[in-house]
């Protein structure tokens, strides 16, 4: 019984550890001291803690970071499926770290977790190893992931009390010592943050009073002398191609200020996630180049999508991507546009890329740490690439990242 009570202490410790920065954030209590100290005990329980506390650690880390995921199945009338999916990640993450239960060396464990920050099960990248250290002293790019999990593992190797200072030696290699320089972009940029329920967004009822309210914030935006304003993912629900009266005011307004905002657009029988941009009279499109596992699209074989696409998600989950990233020339300055879940992925930080522009839709997850976690990704990737992000989202998350 004793044993059993360990091994369960243990992993839930070592979750516990590896999930807090997250929790510090959202309640405002980040200190990097702590974030390093929690974040290197929780690599270290990780190496040394028995496998079966592994399991737990797994299981527990998926619940701790990723419980929010099944609240969007309400607003697809399957809400039964939340707490199934909740679980589900559990195990998702425990097989994820799996791989260490085979194993009691803390060496080989820590080349098991760098093998690991570079695989997202079914193309979902939110869990990243590196990025417990985001607010930290240790810094976030590969090589101090595995710096520090040599660093940690090194004791386990040491015989000679000669060689003890060694594992501190290559932990000074793990602290960070600055990102590239991120710029502010030279112009007036208003992001606006709006708060529009997901179950009521999509309502014939709410249309009216949120399409008043966006050319309400276009309007006081441009009064205030502002070069550009950004409006969240989607918050025109509709597809804006189909709504020729929305886009000719739009088009109007964008003769004083330009404009970005989030909308669907159908085209070939397809839809898109899309921002358009209105800028001197006319728009430009940008379509979403990275969709979301199960969200967008089900990332699954053939014989299993479209069971699961009609059975959970009324034929919703069947968005298609552009072909590569959109930039948009706003005032002589280049943006890359971003939206939602892609903002978190590599692909959009390839090439020529200085500052971005992002929108997002947080409602789906609302009340949760989503919001917090994400922006946390994207401090992430704008600190690792050298990049500005502006971002305005529905429910949490506006604010400029650098």
């Amino acid at each position: 019984m004793n044993n059993i009570l360990k091994t369960l202490l243990l992993g839930l410790l070592s979750a516990i550890l590896f999930s807090a920065f997250i929790y510090f954030e959202a309640f405002g209590l980040t200190s990097k001291f702590v974030n390093t100290l929690f974040g290197l005990s929780a690599l270290a329980l990780l190496l040394y803690i028995p496998k079966h506390s592994i399991l737990v650690a797994g299981f527990t880390i998926g619940l701790l970071w990723f419980y929010w995921i099944g609240y969007s199945f309400e607003y697809q009338d399957v809400g039964y499926m939340t707490p199934v999916v909740t679980i589900g990640f559990g195990f998702i993450y425990l097989l994820f770290f799996l791989p260490l239960y085979f194993t009691d060396k803390a060496y080989i464990r820590a080349l098991l977790l760098f093998g690991l920050s570079f695989f997202a099960p079914f193309n979902w990248n939110w869990l990243q190893i590196e990025l417990i250290f985001i607010e930290s002293y240790i810094g976030v790019y590969k090589y101090q992931l595995i710096t520090t999990l040599l660093a940690l593992s090194l004791p386990s190797l040491i015989k000679n009390k000669h060689y003890k200072y060694l594992p501190l030696t290559l932990l000074l290699f793990s602290i960070n010592y600055g990102y590239p320089e991120q710029k502010s972009a030279p112009l007036k940029i208003k992001l606006v943050q709006t708060d529009i329920q997901q179950g009521n967004k999509w309502s014939r009822e709410a249309l009216p009073p949120t399409v008043k309210m966006i050319f309400k914030e276009i309007k006081i935006a441009e009064q205030k002398g502002y070069d550009l304003v950004v409006l969240p993912e989607s918050v025109f629900p509709l597809y804006m191609n189909y709504h020729p009266e929305v886009i000719t005011a739009l088009k109007r307004e964008s003769q004083n200020i330009a404009i970005l905002v989030g909308a669907l657009l159908r085209e070939d029988n397809h839809s898109y996630n899309v921002s358009y941009l209105f800028q001197d009279g006319d728009f430009k499109i940008a379509k979403k180049l990275v969709l979301v596992p199960f969200g967008e699209y089900i990332p699954l074989p053939k014989f299993a999508q479209k069971f699961i696409n009609d059975t959970f998600f009324k034929g919703a989950s069947d968005f298609v991507t552009a072909e590569r990233p959109t930039d948009f020339m706003i005032k002589g300055l280049k943006f890359r546009n971003a939206i939602c879940y892609e903002a978190t992925c590599s692909e959009i930080y390839e090439g020529d890329v200085a500052f971005i522009l992002a929108i997002s839709n947080n409602a789906w997850f609302a009340p949760s740490i989503e919001p917090t976690l994400q922006n946390l990704l994207l401090k992430y990737y704008a600190r690792k690439n050298g990049v500005t992000i502006y971002h305005a989202a529905n429910y949490k998350g506006s604010g400029v990242i650098k």
